[in-house]
């Protein structure tokens, strides 16, 4: 039997992995929802060879946690993503799904065990390959618009009072000048350069289009949990200058 490398573990063996590439080693935590109708129908798919997809971890609603790919190994978990200008974050990162049917079949609010046992198996990651707070990220994040997980549901602030990632109250929602697609000009550009220092994969043209709303809705989706729109109103904009100030205090 192959040896877990988190002890609260027992291991099931998927063949979707490879090596890291570029001798790369893990200094990211990438977390997922499975987004499927069972824990069972989930762990099928990713230990199935032809299905291509994998993560190191499956976290069950019991708190059951089940490993798939060494930790030393490549999951294939991301896609196409991107984080601070590195696009293979399958190399950098240890993936965890998360048990729940996720968006399209009907979002639900993660069980306390569940969300207890991803606390203890992030923090047991995060001792043994010295991972940043702010490198614990929603897959979300790397792929805006096109990945929703964990999604608003997902408790960021209870991981952050235990120990684990980046976060900080947000702003409160109120009036104020905001800005939504078909903006444009130095405010603009501003904000997309503050994203992209952050981590965001963003263009800085000036332009507030399609793609820049699926990055501040991932990025309220993650920080701003109480709506998330696309807008960068006052709250969205505030609570990002108070992470990245948070950020560089680190």
């Amino acid at each position: 039997m192959t040896a877990c490398d988190h002890a609260g573990a027992t291991y099931r063996a998927s063949p979707n992995f490879g090596p890291r590439r570029d001798s790369k080693t893990p200094d990211m935590i990438l977390l997922h929802y499975t987004g499927m109708s069972s824990g069972d129908a989930a762990l099928g798919r990713l230990c199935d060879l032809s299905a291509e997809v994998s993560s190191h971890y499956l976290v069950f609603e019991d708190g059951r946690i089940m490993q798939l790919v060494a930790e030393q190994q490549r999951a294939w978990h991301a896609g196409a993503s991107s984080w601070k200008g590195e696009s293979d974050i399958n190399s950098l990162s240890i993936g965890i799904e998360i048990v729940n049917p996720g968006h399209e079949i009907g979002i639900v609010d993660y069980p306390a065990e569940q969300i207890a046992a991803v606390i203890a198996l992030c923090g047991d990651i995060v001792q043994r390959h010295c991972v940043p707070a702010e490198r614990i990220l929603a897959h979300s994040d790397v792929a805006p618009g096109r990945k929703l997980d964990p999604g608003e549901h997902f408790p960021w602030d209870e991981l952050h009072r235990n120990g684990v990632g980046h976060w900080i109250e947000p702003s409160s929602i109120r009036g104020g000048r905001f800005f939504s697609v078909g903006d444009c000009g130095e405010p603009i550009e501003a904000l997309q350069s503050m994203l992209a220092l952050y981590g965001y994969g963003i263009e800085i043209d000036g332009v507030f289009d399609e793609k820049m709303r699926a990055v501040i809705e991932a990025f309220q989706r993650h920080f701003r949990q109480e709506r998330v729109d696309g807008v960068a109103d006052q709250s969205t904009i505030e609570t990002l200058h108070r992470l990245l100030s948070a950020q560089s205090s680190l």
